[in-house]
């Protein structure tokens, strides 16, 4: 009995302190690697409407391509504390001109090739009527907001490095993939699971102990 006490007070600690581990880790690793925020403006409409909820993986500036909408902090923009949400046209090399054609088949173009940009609100990637030939600084980011009629980005703010943001400003690309969501509340749901297991066990091996400690008589006893 004493040996089995112990291997069960063996397996919980084990068992236990796996769980925790595992539910614990995936949760920083969370907490470090993504993010969430709420969509307040029309500016991404209809790609995200205001109240939609948004996951983004915590990056830099220097890892995002063309076509990746990214949540940035810009204070003299925008003010202190308010990130915001546009789509990456432009990184730093690109020449990005507006536009050729008009109406539906306007079409912006980068290094010389259009853009085919199905995500613009009602096909309109001009929205605001402005011209514009940028030719995007090393380490910036020239942002457009995909309803093009009602968006303050880059086209709105030449007079600042052409309109475009730095790199640095970059605090995460937004992810649809939930796959990466799921699998983190699989494996901390696994570890609380792991963690009640060896809970358990622990308590099994207590209730083996205990028993194991009540005295025997090494004689016959006669009730009276």
């Amino acid at each position: 009995m004493s040996g089995k006490g112990r291997g069960l007070g063996v397996a919980a600690v084990v068992v236990g302190l796996l769980g925790v581990v595992l539910a614990i880790g995936a949760l920083a690793y969370a907490r470090n690697s993504y993010g969430s925020s709420t969509i307040s403006s029309q500016s991404m409409s209809p790609t995200y409407e205001p109240g939609d909820r948004i996951i983004y993986e915590k990056v830099g500036g220097g890892e995002v391509h063309r076509g990746d909408v990214v949540l940035f902090s810009a204070p003299d923009r925008y003010g202190s504390g308010a990130n915001v949400l546009q789509r990456v046209v432009g990184v730093g090399g690109d020449r990005v001109v507006c536009c050729t054609g008009s109406g539906t088949a306007a079409r912006v173009t980068v290094n010389g090739k259009p853009l085919s940009e199905p995500y613009v609100k009602q096909g309109d990637v001009d929205g605001v009527h402005k011209s514009y030939d940028v030719t995007v600084p090393k380490g910036r980011l020239f942002l457009l907001g995909d309803n093009r009629a009602n968006s303050a980005d880059s086209r709105l703010f030449a007079s600042d490095h052409d309109g475009t943001v730095a790199e640095s400003a970059v605090r995460g690309r937004v992810t649809d993939d939930r796959t990466v969501a799921s699998g983190i509340g699989a494996v901390v749901i696994g570890g609380v699971v792991l963690a009640l297991v060896g809970i358990g066990l622990g308590i099994a091996a207590f209730v083996v102990r205990r028993r194991k400690a009540v005295p025997v008589a090494p004689w016959p006893v006669q009730r009276v």
